[in-house]
């Protein structure tokens, strides 16, 4: 069978461009010939997202990205933060389904084992992480949630970062007893496949994840329904300052 082509935006909630393309490399390494994937990078809000105030100021340029998306074509969406910030407001703008990276990333590793560590940046993220794992419905599997202590932004600029990741992630699946890692933030996406190899266990990064999660959903000709709450917002005055 051949996917249909389609057009899947990587949105990257931060303001780092960089990150974005790192991303999107990962994203465009695992689609399908004919699924063009364009990377966005906001254009307002926080330069990383490591606490509910970044998580807060990040969610208008999510939404602006999506509003452009809407008027360029996309077909489908990916939130590339592994909070999933405006992933519910998303859905009810888009037109095509939208996926957040947190979701596809422990949905995924649900297929691969019977439990998995999510494996994050700074310890004061540890709680969202556990938030969404309930919201998803997978606190059955998640066994465990982990800080390698590394800010966003050291992720690509630290040399020690990837030795670093890779052995919290060693120390999560010897002290849960998971199956699987999933990595807790997009800026480890390009960090997959050698953690993976080192420590002989499935990696799950969330972007490819989701980016594939998304293609999926256009190719079955899927979208987010529109019945209910995620109906169009209803129309209204809007101050935006």
């Amino acid at each position: 069978m051949t996917v249909p082509a389609s057009t899947i935006w990587v949105i990257n909630p931060n303001t780092t461009e960089s990150m974005t393309a790192a991303m999107v490399d990962c994203a465009r390494a695992v689609v399908a010939p004919g699924t063009h994937v364009v990377g966005v990078t906001s254009e307002i809000g926080p330069a990383s997202i490591e606490s509910h105030y970044d998580e807060a100021l990040s969610v208008p340029g999510v939404l602006r990205a999506v509003e452009r998306g809407e008027r360029g074509g996309a077909d489908g969406y990916v939130i590339a933060c592994f909070g999933d910030p405006g992933l519910d407001a998303a859905r009810e703008v888009a037109s095509g389904p939208v996926v957040g990276i947190a979701e596809a990333a422990m949905r995924t590793a649900s297929y691969l084992g019977r439990g998995f560590s999510v494996v994050t940046t700074l310890g004061r993220t540890m709680g969202r992480a556990a938030d969404l794992a309930e919201h998803y419905g997978m606190q059955r599997f998640c066994r465990g949630i982990h800080a390698c202590e590394i800010a966003v932004l050291d992720l690509d600029g630290d040399p020690e970062a990837r030795k670093i990741v890779t052995e919290a992630c060693r120390d999560a699946i010897e002290a849960d007893g998971s199956d699987v890692v999933v990595l807790g933030c997009a800026g480890m996406a390009d960090m997959c496949a050698s953690i993976s190899a080192d420590l002989g266990v499935p990696v799950v990064d969330g972007v490819t994840a989701a980016t594939l999660t998304a293609q999926s959903l256009v190719a079955m000709g899927l979208r987010t329904s529109t019945r209910g709450e995620f109906a169009a917002p209803p129309p209204k005055d809007y101050l935006t300052g």
